[in-house]
């Protein structure tokens, strides 16, 4: 009879998030290389560049992959003949190795789990409690995976009760467009088929943890109908044009993972859980002897990637831009800033637009200014910031109007794709907005030279922060005429991709 002791448990837990902050599965690290050297959109290929520099810098420097650490997803099984060493609940330890993961001093973790979430959203400080999942199965071992899911890909889930006879690949193929890019391509789909309603949400997320093998299904073969539409949606997802970060390319997805489960004769439940480019998770077996431990990948793992600045790089002084400058700007242009950024996310917005409505000044003049759509992680040792990548930037569009009409407010950095809402306020105020790439926080910090808040300080890491950046990288997504990149690029591609077919 083996017996676990509920220390181990704790310290596995706590290990484990760790470990998944700054580690990409080595099978995810190989998928992007291969994407990367296939790609041929150069804006597309930057990005995946960045995302695996950004990679490797995060395993050498052991810091957060992406500035969103997530909320914490544990699939615990347990042994019918394991007995327990313990005075707290399965549950509270491993809610315990969440907290010690996420306060660890040498690599603290962005807290971003909210209690009362229709009510006072107060920040739980500690990232707990984890969505925790139990299954008794046979043996006398308990096998743990957790994984940890950033907000802006689990916010792109989408589920449907669809009619027995209805197909499908056509209702994920009908998704993937109202899905945009705040999933951060390239990635994985997990896809849940059958049960009820909640079973197809848990095995859809459960599918994610599976290691990236489409090569070979491709190669030897569907054995099943689950295999058949990995292999079907594999394809179709790809040649939809989608390609990373939304700007076209011949890579959306790493793979698509399928799993079902029995269901009713009336039904057919179905599920897709994206998972994005900040690809964690980690699983492994407590035995009775101790903590887990889990062996670090070798550096030679990851590709030694440099990034090729190219002929359509400009240099932008922020302390001195002017409108007029900016409108010279074209879609799909790199652009490296310098000098003085503000930043805000969707906590500050919201004050920000009642604090207009109300007729109160704001606490920073955004005239001419620009802002950049970022919650980071708290800094460490002599850092600046933490890791600081882009939050997806659709969430402020509701705002974006009254932003760029009340305060004077020139350009918008973020994740990901604007709504038409924010495209025609950009329009009508020939203002721009800018992409970064998601799942690049650690690359972005560098360019990260000071940083001091200048508002709303009791948000913690939603409050306004003024950085001063040096050559931070970013994409023009929409011009100051309002065209969009993440229109036209995947339109683009689609059709090349189709041609080449």
């Amino acid at each position: 009879m083996t017996v676990i002791r509920q220390d181990d448990v704790i310290q596995s837990v706590a290990d484990a998030l760790q470990y998944i902050s700054y580690y990409h599965p080595k099978d995810f690290i190989d998928a992007m290389n291969d994407a990367y050297l296939r790609e041929q959109n150069p804006a597309a290929k930057d990005a995946i560049a960045q995302i695996l520099i950004n990679s490797r810098m995060c395993a050498t420097g052991h810091r957060p992959i992406c500035q969103d650490t997530g909320i914490v997803t544990v699939f615990v099984h347990v042994g019918m003949n394991v007995t327990w060493e313990a005075d707290m609940s399965l549950d509270d330890m491993v809610n315990e190795g969440v907290r010690r993961a996420y306060l660890l001093p040498d690599n603290v973790l962005r807290a971003s789990v909210l209690a009362d979430p229709d009510g006072k959203r107060q920040n739980t400080k500690d990232n707990t409690p984890a969505i925790i999942h139990h299954k008794l199965v046979p043996g006398d071992k308990v096998d743990i995976h957790v994984a940890a899911k950033g907000g802006g890909s689990e916010a792109k889930s989408k589920f449907a009760m669809l009619n027995p006879s209805d197909s499908v690949v056509d209702w994920v193929m009908e998704q993937l467009p109202k899905m945009g890019a705040g999933w951060c391509p390239p990635g994985m789909l997990g896809i849940g088929i059958g049960g009820t309603a909640e079973k197809a949400m848990q095995i859809a997320k459960e599918a994610l943890l599976d290691p990236i093998d489409i090569q070979d299904l491709q190669a030897r073969g569907p054995s099943n109908r689950a295999e058949e539409l990995r292999l079907e949606l594999f394809d179709k997802v790809n040649k939809s044009g989608i390609g990373a970060q939304g700007l076209g390319g011949l890579t959306t997805v790493l793979d698509i993972k399928v799993k079902d489960y029995p269901t009713h004769a009336a039904n057919k439940p179905v599920a897709i859980i994206p998972n994005c480019a900040a690809t964690r998770h980690a699983h492994f077996t407590l035995d009775g002897s101790g903590p887990a431990a889990l062996a670090p990948p070798k550096l030679e793992d990851w590709p030694e990637i440099t990034r090729e600045a190219g002929d359509n790089v400009k240099r932008v002084n922020l302390d001195s831009i002017t409108p007029d400058e900016v409108k010279t700007w074209q879609p799909g242009d790199t652009l490296l800033l310098n000098g003085k950024l503000l930043t805000g996310r969707d906590a500050a917005h919201k004050r920000m637009v009642d604090m207009i409505a109300k007729g109160e000044p704001l606490p920073v003049d955004m005239k001419g200014r620009f802002i950049y759509y970022v919650g980071p992680v708290d800094p460490i040792g002599d850092e600046v910031v933490g890791p600081a990548g882009p939050t997806t930037a659709t969430r402020m569009d509701k705002f974006t109007r009254t932003m760029l009409e009340q305060t004077g407010l020139l350009g918008m950095v973020g994740k990901a794709e604007r709504g038409l809402e924010a495209i025609e306020a950009i329009r009508d105020n020939e203002a721009v907005y800018l992409m970064a790439v998601g799942g690049s926080a650690y690359l972005v910090a560098q360019a990260i030279k000071k940083s001091r808040v200048v508002g709303f300080e009791d948000l913690g890491m939603e409050a306004i922060y003024e950085f001063e950046v040096e050559d931070m990288p970013v994409t023009v997504a929409v011009d100051s005429q309002g065209t969009s990149v993440h229109q036209t690029g995947p339109a683009k591609w689609k059709e090349i991709i189709a041609q080449t077919a």
